[in-house]
């Protein structure tokens, strides 16, 4: 598998989400979160039942202008998926956030993270009309790699109790 057969799509609204694809973004993040990602629930083991209220959360928010779920897949499989939102107040409508980014774990390697990072770029600067986008990441587990390779900048931390990162806070100029 190439990176060339990936095929992007976005859900802008609830519609989008068909009952098929809402099992695969599931399936996904319970596969993410279990094998130790820093996908949304910080306490794996995780189930369906566990995730799929806080997705259908995020897909009854879909909306073009201020949230958006972008999908990878490949041979009509979902490979990967985020989240990109932004904020209406007017301060912080120019840039917006990244959340649960995240790649099946068999495809990990292939280059799908970076691919759907840099097409997550692409749309929240050229279709939603973002300058900056911020994410945060769990920190000591090798992301802050990944993510400065992409040209993302470490911009703060936020300490664990003990003393150790918890999570890294990143920016990116669009």
């Amino acid at each position: 598998m190439t990176t060339d057969s990936l095929v992007f799509e976005q859900l802008t609204s609830s519609g989008d989400a068909t009952p098929k694809l809402r099992r695969a973004l599931t399936e996904c993040w319970v596969e993410v979160t279990n094998a130790g990602g820093a996908a949304g629930f910080p306490f794996p083991p995780v189930d369906a039942a566990t995730v799929m209220p806080t997705l259908g959360r995020i897909v009854d928010q879909l909306a073009p202008d201020t949230n958006r779920i972008l999908t990878a897949t490949t041979n009509g499989e979902l490979a990967g998926w985020l989240n990109v939102r932004r904020d209406r107040f007017e301060l912080i409508a120019h840039w917006g956030t990244l959340h649960h980014v995240q790649t099946r774990t068999a495809l990990r390697g292939l280059g799908i993270g970076r691919a759907l990072m840099e097409e997550a770029r692409r749309v929240a600067r050229d279709e939603m009309g973002l300058e900056q986008l911020h994410l945060a990441a769990r920190g000591g587990v090798g992301l802050e790699g990944f993510y400065g390779r992409l040209g993302w900048k470490e911009i703060g931390r936020c300490p664990a109790p003990s003393g150790s990162a918890r999570e890294t806070i990143a920016t990116r100029s669009l």
